[in-house]
């Protein structure tokens, strides 16, 4: 076949997918677009349409079906399926444990197109309240094992951290202005259920003292933290005929993530310099523009509390443990400067190969090749999206708030607080409170009312 002829067949071929390409652009959505009916559904309370929806998206989006599942397992626990969600948070923490090791394979195919075609892992606060909700979830059906998911917390948290100081001193030995490994929160409610589950069975005294202190050690401004040390260190505040109700709560719309515009930092830089050598021929230029990016975006919340009343009593309100924005925002900037290397490095090795093609057909000495190898990389650059998937249905935070109160039925009427007081509609609640022994409750209020159903430990009924 002559030279020219085939120049030509490559030229109509690049023309036909740069058209398909950018004809493409307006019909591809964002995670962040699709869940948003989801997203609404879930906070007018209809739990039934929002299953049926993060189904239809799993089945929909296969290759995304464990980010959609942590959606889903949320739906289940605020409708009062502990056990199922449970269930599904099992699965979801077992392959993202899996995925962790990206394949060279899968990481290749990334810089040629974006990171959603890679499996998604989880971001690291994600994997962190995947043991959290285990917990809360396993405590409101038969607590068997909430000590163990409890410790499952500490153990995410601390491999985690080893890893990210241990690709920061690798950094660090190929430049000075890389920055010191950043101070991560610490999720207190590991320790915390800890201290509640020990000091339940009064059998190791010292063990309630540890776990207490770890809370405040966590959790400075944890408002309860330091009234719970003192008691683990004097004697039990529950006289006789009487047990403890400790009442969880998720509080507030939690934090997603956006697509957003960005500059390189050095550090990005450095990171995406090693990318591109250990891919590619590549170099990286000396400039590089603002670049698509996904971030951390948390939602503004009226909610600040849940006031807790027993028996037409207030009992104060339930105080903040775990803050879930702070929480995703610490541990995404923390690897942000990857986001952005990977984007770098994506868009280099795309423009280099770009030129490689046009080398290849001769493009100097034709015009219409230049032009259409050009409008392709244009195109190719403009398919390419922030990966903003992401646990979409979480709370801004885990509250609590711990009652004494006499053995027997007790209600508890639950409802939203704002810097003026209370407002929207309160939900109530029957417990049974027995002899020593704690009682767990459970509501999620994204705003002014309860979503879902206010879970009583013990007391669910699962799906058949």
């Amino acid at each position: 076949m002559p030279p020219s002829l085939t120049s030509l067949i490559s030229v109509r071929l690049l023309l036909l997918s740069g058209l398909l390409l950018v004809s493409g652009l307006a019909g591809c959505a964002s995670h962040g677009d699709r869940l948003q009916p989801l997203r609404t559904q879930f906070y007018s309370g209809q739990l039934g349409e929002a299953r049926a929806e993060a189904q239809k998206l799993a089945d929909k989006h296969s290759e995304d079906q464990d980010v959609f599942d942590l959606d889903r397992a949320m739906i289940e626990l605020c409708a009062g399926h502990p056990k199922e969600s449970e269930r599904i948070l099992r699965r979801v923490r077992d392959r993202f444990d899996k995925y962790e090791e990206k394949s060279a394979a899968e990481f290749a195919q990334s810089m040629l197109t974006d990171d959603t075609k890679i499996a998604y892992a989880g971001e690291d606060h994600e994997k962190i309240l995947i043991r959290t909700f285990l917990a809360l979830s396993n405590l409101m059906a038969d607590g068997q094992d909430a000590h163990a998911y409890a410790l499952q917390i500490g153990t995410k948290q601390e491999q985690l951290t080893a890893r990210l100081e241990k690709k920061h001193e690798e950094l660090a030995a190929k430049s000075e202005s890389v920055p010191q490994s950043p101070e991560l929160p610490q999720v207190a409610l590991g320790p915390y259920i800890q201290a509640m589950l020990h000091e339940e069975s009064a059998l190791d005294a010292s063990e309630v003292v540890r776990a207490r202190e770890m809370v405040v050690s966590y959790v400075p401004d944890f408002r309860d933290g330091q009234q719970d040390l003192e008691r683990a260190l004097g004697e039990s505040d529950i006289p006789p005929d009487h047990g403890a109700v400790y009442v969880f709560t998720l509080v507030g719309r939690g934090p997603t993530k956006e697509e957003s515009e960005d500059v390189p930092t050095q550090l990005a830089l450095l990171v995406a310099d090693q990318i591109i050598s250990a891919v590619g021929k590549q170099t990286l230029p000396p400039t590089i523009a603002p670049i698509k990016v996904a971030k951390v975006v948390q939602r503004h919340n009226r909610i600040d509390a849940i006031e807790v009343q027993l028996d037409g009593e207030s009992d104060g309100t339930t105080a903040t443990l775990v803050d879930v924005g702070q929480l995703a925002e610490a541990h995404y900037a923390a690897h942000y400067h990857e986001v952005l290397a990977r984007a770098v490095a994506r868009r280099t090795i795309k423009k280099a190969s770009v030129y490689a093609a046009k080398e290849a057909v001769g493009a100097e000495s034709n015009p219409l090749a230049d032009i259409a190898l050009t409008l392709g990389g244009i195109a190719w650059e403009a398919t390419e999206a922030p990966d903003t998937r992401c646990w979409g249905l979480l709370p801004d935070s885990i509250q609590v708030r711990r009652i004494v109160a006499p053995t027997g039925p007790h209600t508890l009427r639950l409802q939203a607080v704002d810097t003026h007081g209370a407002y929207g509609i309160p939900a109530s609640v029957t417990v049974d409170v027995s002899d020593g022994d704690n009682t767990y409750v459970l509501a999620n209020f994204p705003d002014d009312r309860l979503v879902g159903e206010v879970l009583v430990s013990g007391g669910t009924t699962e799906p058949q």
